[in-house]
């Protein structure tokens, strides 16, 4: 058998043909594709099991953030460079969301709520998605928050007022409660935090006597428990979820995006409000989930946002699970 091994040239005119092919009025090709026009992707949930329990990751759209300063204690150039080790942009990243859904019991959870109207204008895809995976907000029995940054926080109650998931029961970590809704801490805080502290007393302050606080160490609700991960703030939280033979942990805010935060985990993201407590966090929970084989769930991870995570040299590597059509 003759061996065939493309040159570059060939390899380079076969795609200029193609691209040449896909601008004319050939069937398969709408003129918006042809034309080059944007269109939106498919709705963005995906359903998976753990044991018993299913989730479906709701995505929630993106937001840009450029790279100079996103990294607090490393070089720019050192995050360019692991930036394009990933090949992702250098000048900025696609700060994705990704909320999670869960079944068990009969019950429907939310672990937050993504921006609600209220985030950059590539974000706020988050309600579409939920419907489209099934849901209805009427239908949520409990909200579960980890933290209390406006991404996670906001979908809860509109820039009008109203409160979307009406018959739910609100579940919150106790030490981020007493920090944020500490008035001491609001009028001490600098001018760039106290948006924050407002944001915070807009989504809760109207329910504020009916929020259940918890502890971490306890199962919050069956098969979830949160685990207290300071760093990225006062009370951030993680959950271990647990149903027959299978575990995963959800991550929370753990790291950023993992081409950056999970292979270089002394790193800290400008978001972290104790940048060395957040990185001790960061390391305690990585060696966790990698010595006991969990499966993982990131809230800014590309989506579906879940995979595994493998030691690799001085930090980890993200390992994404492979895509399922059927669960």
């Amino acid at each position: 058998m003759q061996n065939f091994e493309p040159s570059r040239r060939a390899v380079m005119a076969g795609a200029g043909a193609l691209a040449t092919a896909v601008t004319l009025d050939l069937p398969g090709f709408s003129p918006a594709y042809a034309q080059g026009a944007s269109v939106n992707q498919a709705p963005g949930f995906y359903r998976y099991k753990v044991g018993d329990i299913t989730l479906t990751a709701i995505n929630d759209g993106f937001a840009k953030r450029p790279l100079e300063g996103f990294v607090k204690n490393a070089e720019l150039a050192d995050v360019k460079k692991a930036m394009d080790g990933a090949f992702l942009p250098a000048d900025a990243l696609n700060i994705t969301f990704t909320t999670l859904a869960i079944q068990h019991g009969g019950k429907l959870t939310l672990i937050d709520t993504g921006n609600g109207d209220s985030g950059a204008p590539t974000s706020g895809s988050w309600m579409n998605n939920f419907k489209a995976a099934g849901f209805d907000p009427k239908d949520v029995s409990t909200v579960v928050f980890s933290h209390f940054h406006g991404d996670h926080i906001n979908g809860f109650r509109t820039k009008d007022g109203n409160a979307v998931f009406a018959n739910a029961e609100v579940m919150v970590p106790a030490p981020e409660w007493a920090f944020w809704m500490d008035d001491a801490k609001m009028g001490a805080a600098p001018e760039a935090m106290k948006g924050a502290f407002a944001g915070v007393r807009r989504v809760f302050a109207p329910i504020a006597k009916d929020v259940k606080q918890f502890e971490a160490g306890k199962e919050i609700l069956p098969g979830i428990t949160a685990i207290a991960a300071p760093g990225h703030t006062p009370g951030h939280t993680v959950f271990a979820l647990s149903s027959g033979n299978g575990k995963m942990m959800i991550m929370s805010d753990t790291t950023n995006h993992p081409a950056l935060f999970v292979r270089n985990p002394d790193w800290s993201a400008v978001f972290d409000m104790d940048g060395p407590q957040a990185v001790t966090t960061r390391r305690k929970l990585l060696d966790m989930v990698s010595a006991d084989k969990m499966q993982v769930a990131f809230y800014h991870a590309p989506f579906p946002a879940t995979g595994h995570i493998a030691k690799d040299g001085k930090g980890f590597e993200m390992v994404p699970v492979q895509w399922s059509p059927a669960i």
